[in-house]
C-alpha cells in the first residue's frame, strides 16, 4: 500500500481501521508502524474529522414545521378547470379543423362532378369545355 492510497482510504473510512475494508486493514497497520509522515499526517486530519463528526447533534426541528409538513401530506387540492383540462382542449381545436376541411373537401367534390340521374347534364363550375357551348345556345336564342 502506498501513502497515497492510505490517504485517500483515510478520507473514505476515516482514522478507525475497524470500518476499512479487511483487505486493506493489515497493510494500513504495517504502513502505520512504518511511521512514515504523510501516513501519520493523513491519519491525524481523519481522526480530527471524525472527532468533530461524532460531536455534531443536528438541532431539533419545529413543532409548528413537523406540524406544516404532516398536513401537507394529507392535504388535497383540486387543480382548477384550465389545469384539468388544458391538456385535451386544443387538441379539439385541431380536430374541428380536420372536420372542417373534409366538409370543404366535400362540398368542392360535389361542385365539380355534374348531377347522377338527370336528363339534362348540368355543367360543372369547374368544367369550361361545357361554358362555350352553353353561351353558343344562349347566342342563338337571342338571335332567334
Amino acid at each position: 500500500m502506498t501513502p497515497e492510497r492510505f490517504a485517500h482510504l483515510a478520507d473514505a473510512y476515516g482514522a478507525d481501521l475497524k470500518h476499512w475494508p479487511e483487505a486493506e486493514r493489515e497493510d494500513a497497520r504495517t504502513l502505520i508502524a512504518s511511521g512514515d509522515t504523510r501516513v501519520l499526517v493523513a491519519l491525524d486530519q481523519a481522526a480530527w474529522l471524525d472527532q468533530r463528526l461524532d460531536a455534531h447533534q443536528a438541532a431539533q426541528p419545529d413543532v409548528l414545521l413537523i406540524q406544516t409538513i404532516v398536513a401537507s401530506a394529507f392535504a388535497v387540492e383540486r387543480p382548477s378547470f384550465r389545469a384539468r383540462y388544458s391538456n385535451w382542449l386544443p387538441r379539439i381545436g385541431f380536430f374541428g379543423v380536420g372536420l372542417a376541411g373534409i366538409a370543404a373537401g366535400m362540398l368542392v367534390a360535389s361542385l365539380s362532378l355534374p348531377l347522377a340521374g338527370t336528363p339534362e347534364v348540368l355543367p360543372s363550375i369547374f368544367d369550361h369545355g361545357d361554358a362555350d357551348l352553353m353561351l353558343s345556345l344562349d347566342a342563338e336564342e337571342s338571335e332567334q
